[in-house]
């Protein structure tokens, strides 16, 4: 990753995106989905729970927050961002086999409610993303936009919280399809333009969207929502920096994962009438 450092950041500036990035191992990869769909197998009859394991899997999951702290994430993210990082979410995006679910055109940054454009998207494939699967696609040179306007569809097949979706026309023809295998990884800019489609294949796509932020970052309504330090130190306090997990599924750490959840409500849904 050092040799690549020169050449990831030229190609960030350049296109808001880079990819494909070699993170982990197969046997690594492997152990990630099996802790993620064990999970998911001990919590099937706790909807609340399971919610709760799909955004804050780095919190309730062991090898997830070790995922964060991964050199070759660090190495990377850091090349954008400079040596004191924080991971402001960690959520996971799984489309079903042959699943219609898409992630609409938007940009990352529109809904956070974050003061600055500080951050960077580590999406990294616990399984193969593919265009059949539903990889995502990017706009490149698009991040250089501020934030356009978005509209909300609250639709049932979208994966995004909103349903939110960029409110002026992407031309498709621009995309880029990012095409990952399992244990790759992709960064991206939080104003790029990007979206994913449909899962037509017979394996799940599952996919870790870690959001790396600086830690003069701030929420502008002044909450303190839950961030893990990975890097560096943090001189500013702007943040409630988490502990690493108790355990596998630690009933305390859902506790803590659900009172965060309520607190980013009330952002992500700011202005919802």
């Amino acid at each position: 990753m050092d040799r690549q450092s020169p050449d990831v950041a030229e190609a960030y500036e350049r296109d808001g995106f880079v990819a494909p990035l070699d993170v982990l191992t197969d046997n690594e990869t492997r152990a990630l989905r099996d802790d993620f769909e064990e999970a998911e197998r001990i919590l099937k009859d706790d909807p609340d729970k399971l919610k709760l394991l799909y955004s804050y899997p780095d919190r309730l999951i062991p090898s997830f927050d070790a995922l964060l702290r991964h050199p070759k994430l660090i190495e990377v993210a850091s090349t954008v961002l400079g040596p004191d990082l924080m991971v402001w979410s960690g959520a996971l995006f799984v489309k079903e086999v042959r699943s219609t679910k898409i992630v609409s055109w938007h940009q990352d940054l529109t809904y956070w409610g974050l003061d600055d454009a500080e951050e960077v998207t580590c999406w990294v494939a616990i399984s193969e993303a593919s265009e059949q699967s539903g990889c995502m696609k990017f706009v490149p040179g698009s991040h250089k936009s501020r934030i356009v306007p978005h509209v909300d569809t609250f639709s049932e097949n979208n994966l995004l919280s909103r349903g939110q979706e960029i409110a002026v026309d992407v031309n498709e023809q621009d995309a880029v399809a990012v095409q990952l295998r399992a244990g790759q990884a992709s960064m991206h800019h939080g104003h790029l333009f990007h979206a994913s489609g449909p899962n037509n294949t017979d394996d799940r796509r599952i996919g870790a969207a870690l959001r790396f932020i600086k830690p003069s970052m701030k929420q502008k309504n002044g909450v303190k929502t839950l961030v893990a330090l990975v890097a560096g130190r943090d001189d500013f306090g702007h943040f409630l920096v988490a502990p690493s997990p108790r355990g596998f599924l630690n009933e305390s750490d859902f506790v803590f994962c659900q009172r965060d959840a309520d607190r980013r409500k009330q952002i992500l849904f700011a202005g919802v009438q």
